[in-house]
């Protein structure tokens, strides 16, 4: 397979890319300053794109590579992959569920103890030398609190079992009412948003799913609610979010992930109520191996025609 061109559209894992190299003919994208003088020279050369949640293969590149074959997703999220051009095209996609579920859901818990415990401010609270002048502030108990969950598909359903571990009761919105399941279920959003303390957002990104918590989910969660994005980006109205923090009318957020990866809107730097993180949710050495060994699973099987470890399309 080692005549089988593979272009690698950002840097993603150090560990991946030398599996690819040993394998394949490796174009790593970001190598290239004319991307347009590249195409030109490698275009017919490309029989398969890695992308991740940073970027992934838009209807223009996929245009743009007539003997694209498959496109492997070093991420679960499908949003930066144009899945009906490829379905148009017969080109295969496969991503990397299941194993990367638990970091996500463990750094979802992680945000609720840190944002209500204020665990990075009491840290730079010691830091400065300020204990010395007096105890921190009290902060709020996380167990027992009333967790909704936006989506309740692998990581929704994760996040729900560790919280319950904490006595928090469970309820979600999805697009229909889950059969296996005695969580609460609400039919909307808002209905979601008021009948819990912390909202968790944690469903693909999708044109339904964009803005999904706009200022109405926001005001309905209210000043003493929490929101907890682990998700996309785009999943949250940013200025909206924003702007319910600075006023009060929101009572605090943990965000991985931000509309404009990796601008992060300055205003919030900051707040206490807000925990900031480089969206590494997945972000752990043994679940990105993983993730790595199942992207060159699925162009080996592919290549070999095999089946896809992970297919989506």
């Amino acid at each position: 397979m080692e005549s089988i061109g593979v272009l690698m559209v950002c840097p993603m894992s150090t560990y991946l890319e030398q599996q690819l190299e040993k394998r394949f003919t490796l174009l790593c994208y970001w190598n290239f300053s004319d991307k347009k003088q590249f195409i030109n020279d490698y275009a017919h050369s490309i029989r398969a794109v890695v992308g991740n949640a940073t970027a992934g293969a838009d209807a223009e590149l996929i245009e743009a590579l007539p003997e694209l074959e498959i496109v492997a997703s070093f991420s679960v999220g499908l949003d930066k992959i144009d899945l009906n051009k490829c379905k148009e095209k017969g080109i295969r996609v496969t991503n990397t569920p299941d194993v990367l579920t638990d970091d996500v859901a463990d750094l979802a818990i992680g945000l609720m103890l840190a944002v209500l415990r204020r665990i990075c401010e009491c840290d730079r609270y010691v830091r400065k030398g300020l204990w010395k002048a007096g105890d921190y502030d009290l902060t709020s108990k996380f167990s027992g609190k009333t967790v909704g969950i936006i989506g309740l598909g692998r990581i929704g359903l994760a996040i729900a079992k560790r919280a319950e571990a904490f006595g928090c009761p469970i309820s979600y919105y999805a697009r229909s009412e889950k059969p296996n399941t005695n969580y609460k279920y609400y039919p909307t959003v808002v209905e979601l948003a008021t009948n819990c303390d912390i909202l968790v957002v944690a469903c693909a990104l999708t044109p339904e799913t964009r803005y999904i918590v706009n200022r109405d989910v926001i005001d309905a969660l209210g000043a003493k609610g929490i929101l907890i994005n682990i998700g996309r980006g785009p999943h949250v109205d940013e200025k909206e979010m924003v702007s319910a923090l600075l006023d009060g009318r929101l009572g605090g957020a943990g965000l991985d992930v931000f509309e404009n990866e990796p601008e992060v809107p300055d205003k919030l730097f900051g707040l206490e109520n807000v925990v900031l993180l480089p969206h590494v949710a997945s972000g752990t050495e043994e679940t990105r191996k993983e993730m790595a060994d199942i992207v060159i699973g699925n162009l080996e099987a592919y290549f070999q025609n095999k089946p896809l470890l992970t297919p989506v399309v």
